[in-house]
């Protein structure tokens, strides 16, 4: 089991150590995999209340909101920080901040992506990002699902017969080479291939194949992406650079 120790360069987070180290310590020493977290992960009916899962949501809150709090410089903080919230983080990620992430742990990031200001991932269950991609402004990734009826959205029984409020939730899984545009919304259960852009204001409900230019609300797949996009068709707006043969 590892434990992240942190030792921060200014005075200015020196009050947080005790509380970021116990969260850590608690969450590590604890057994890996909650039973309502193996419900979470088989993809059937969970009480997002249970005091375990939110023991794990609310380090993952604090942690997000130190995150939040500091500046674009503090790169060795930041660095801690995240690999404290996320379960897998590549080397060369940039995150502007703000970030919520909700569990941070079933979240798995590659190398070299960039997210842009506001940051939102409701992980309840796993998002797994893959290398190079970019996320414009205000994208939000989600997994959870509610009931449609309101009576079942307010209340349900569970295996021993107690009221419990009861969601459940599907996997993100988003591939290599992917930009997204300003304010996206990724929907539970979707799948995004590898090279695919997604148009600004896009809301993700169904999978992307690979190489798609895809917007809309729904989200829809508009047309493949070819060599007939390339920058070096457009003279105009290319000037004086070059593309990489």
């Amino acid at each position: 089991m590892i434990v992240h120790w942190i030792i921060y360069p200014t005075d200015l987070y020196f009050p947080y150590v005790s509380f970021i180290l116990f969260f850590t310590i608690l969450y590590y020493f604890e057994n890996t995999m909650k039973e309502e977290e193996k419900k979470i992960m088989a993809g059937i009916l969970f009480a997002p209340g249970n005091p375990e899962l939110r023991a794990i949501k609310m380090r993952s809150h604090k942690l997000s909101a130190e995150y939040s709090r500091t500046n674009e410089d503090d790169v060795e903080v930041r660095k801690h920080l995240l690999e404290m919230i996320l379960g897998e983080i590549g080397e060369g990620t940039f995150m502007q901040g703000p970030i919520f992430f909700h569990y941070g742990i079933h979240t798995k990031i590659g190398k070299r992506n960039f997210f842009n200001y506001n940051l939102t991932i409701q992980d309840d269950a796993t998002v797994e990002i893959g290398n190079d991609n970019n996320f414009g402004p205000n994208c939000t990734i989600v997994t959870p699902i509610h009931p449609m009826l309101p009576d079942e959205r307010r209340t349900m029984l569970d295996k021993d017969g107690n009221p419990a409020h009861l969601c459940y939730a599907k996997p993100v899984k988003i591939g290599n080479d992917c930009w997204f545009g300003a304010n996206v919304v990724i929907c539970p259960g979707v799948t995004i291939g590898d090279g695919c852009v997604i148009g600004a204001g896009a809301v993700v409900t169904r999978d992307i194949p690979p190489m798609s230019f895809a917007a809309g609300c729904p989200c829809k797949v508009i047309r493949p992406i070819t060599e007939a996009d390339s920058m070096a068709n457009k003279p105009d707006i290319i000037g004086d650079n070059k593309v990489i043969n």
